[in-house]
């Protein structure tokens, strides 16, 4: 079985890796073979210099597909989880995905002012003082997916039920691809 990547991108904060983790789960007890691969994990443990430029986070990026596609073209589910705030980055993430893989750009969307209201981490609290150059949504922009092949709503809808969505669309292309 080919597998496939769904790469979850937004705002710090938005909740992406409790989506991910929890679609992953949901995967798993259905026998499924799923990876997440999460930014914060990836910067500490694969890529520890990476910056927070803009080339750097392309460069960051670009090493997560990589390992994303190795992965998938063994027959892992891989769950992405990283902010990849520029659409030309996650272009670059979906070209070198495709050539193995089948690619899923999701938009976990949240609006600014409830990110800084969670602030799980204190980053928001931490850039809105100057203490953090380069933070998403505040000193650097995040361009939100122009046609995203799933958004999840984590104001107006419940972890359960994004993650139930993220699992819907996953089992959907896995059993499309088999078709083919």
């Amino acid at each position: 079985m080919r597998g496939l990547v769904a790469w979850l991108t937004g705002l710090p904060g938005s909740g992406k890796t409790t989506i991910a983790n929890a679609a992953a789960e949901r995967l798993r007890a259905m026998g499924y073979r799923v990876e997440v691969l999460d930014g914060d994990w990836f910067r500490s443990h694969i890529d520890p210099e990476a910056g927070y430029t803009k080339e750097e986070r392309v460069r960051h990026l670009v090493r997560a597909s990589w390992v994303a596609r190795l992965l998938a073209r063994n027959g892992v589910i891989v769950i992405c989880s990283f902010v990849s705030p520029y659409r030309d980055a996650r272009e670059e993430v979906r070209k070198i995905i495709s050539e193995e893989a089948d690619f899923l750009e999701v938009y976990v969307k949240c609006p600014l002012e409830e990110c800084i209201r969670r602030d799980p981490k204190g980053l928001y609290r931490k850039a809105l003082a100057g203490e953090i150059r380069h933070f998403t949504g505040i000193s650097d922009p995040y361009e939100e997916p122009l046609s995203p092949d799933l958004v999840l709503d984590t104001v107006n809808n419940s972890v359960e039920e994004n993650a139930e969505k993220l699992v819907n669309l996953i089992t959907s292309r896995l059993r499309g691809s088999r078709a083919s």
